[in-house]
Parts: C-alpha cells; structure tokens; sequence
C-alpha cells in the first residue's frame, strides 16, 4: 500500500503549506520545503535539516520591504547548497566571494528564481529591467544568466567603490550615485537596513562555506 501511504503525506502536507501561508505577514516566518532519503517531501516553518538541500517557498521581504526587519537574520537557515555551480562559476569568473553572492541572493530573494519585487526587480538576485540591459542578461529568471549578471555588477561595483563591501551592497541596493553623494551608505532606512542585512549573512556564509 505505499501508493496510499504517499497519497496520505501528501495531502496532509498540501493542508500543512496552505494553512502557512494563509498566516499573516506580520506573523509569518519563511516556510520551508525539502524532501527527505525516503522520497517524503516536509513544508515546514522550522529550519529544515543541515544536511537537507531545501527551498524557501514564503519569503515577503524583499529588499525594500519594512516587514523584513521581523526576520532575525542571525538565525534564519543558511542554503549553501541551492545554484552550487552556477554560483561557484559566477563567483570564479567575476572574482566575487560566494559568500557574497549567496548573501546577496539570500536578502534579496531567498533563492527564488522566479521572484518578482513591487519595485520590478527579477530572479535571484533582483536585476532591475534597466542593470539586465547593462549587462546582457536575456532572461532574468534563468538562474545562470541572473547570477552570471548579478555576480558581474557586484564586481563592478566592488572595484569602483576599492573593494568596500558596504559600499558596494548599499550600491547595489541604492546606486552607486546614492553612494558617491553621501561619501558613504546613503542615509536611506532601506539601504541602511539593507546594509545591515548584507553584513550578517556575508560574515554568516563566510563562516558556513
């Protein structure tokens, strides 16, 4: 009777995931999906297992979004497993940390590939219509076009602003315009509180990878 069992955790999963994300904004946390070594797939609001690759299939909080800052940075699961080469091969090529890249994927989209912010932002990492033309990405939701280009002005930035991380994060959220105007992280809440953000989950997959 397998077919039944699975028929059975499937529909009690399918209740679990529609009851999370009927939760409120201000009360929900990110809900989690993975499947386990018997094929038994989990949606949970509890971080999955280490040893568990996993998707994030509730993340409200994109970059200029003011209910992020509910979410504890500090303690929100780590995926150092999701996009591994394409991540690997945008971090080589464009002489960038993956320990930033995933940190920037992580604020910004919490590794959805298909995300879409209110602001028009696309993919992983949330190239705006405009930053694609600039760097040739075609299509934003492929995950290896979108890091490739995410990765890229990354390092464009970084080498403008002499390899100053909280700058080119606040670059990046902001424009690096924002950035030379002030002489430094715009006075902006967003991009203060993305800043901030950045700098946790950088030194968090720096100590993970």
């Amino acid at each position: 009777m397998p077919g039944i069992a699975k028929k059975r955790v499937s529909k009690r999963a399918r209740v679990c995931i529609a009851l999370l994300l009927l939760l409120p904004l201000s009360v929900q946390a990110q809900v989690y999906k993975w499947v386990d070594e018997d094929g038994i797939v989990t949606y949970s609001n509890i971080a999955p297992p280490s040893d568990q690759d996993f998707q994030t299939l509730r993340f409200p909080c994109y970059a200029a979004d003011p209910k992020c800052r509910s979410v504890s940075w500090e303690k929100v699961p780590l995926n150092t497993r999701s996009f591994r080469n394409e991540i690997q091969s945008a971090s080589r090529y464009n002489s960038v940390e993956e320990s930033l890249i995933r940190a920037i994927i992580h604020a910004e989209s919490a590794y959805q590939a298909d995300a879409q912010s209110p602001k028009g932002a696309q993919g992983l990492m949330q190239l705006m219509p405009a930053t694609q033309a600039e760097l040739n990405v075609s299509d934003p939701f492929n995950p290896q076009e979108n890091i490739q280009g995410g990765a890229l002005y990354l390092s464009q930035l970084l080498a403008q602003f002499n390899g100053d991380f909280e700058l080119a994060a606040a670059a990046y959220n902001a424009g690096p315009n924002a950035v030379n105007k002030y002489g430094g992280v715009p006075p902006y809440d967003e991009t203060q509180e993305y800043v901030r953000r950045i700098k946790i989950l950088y030194r968090r997959y720096g100590q993970a990878l």
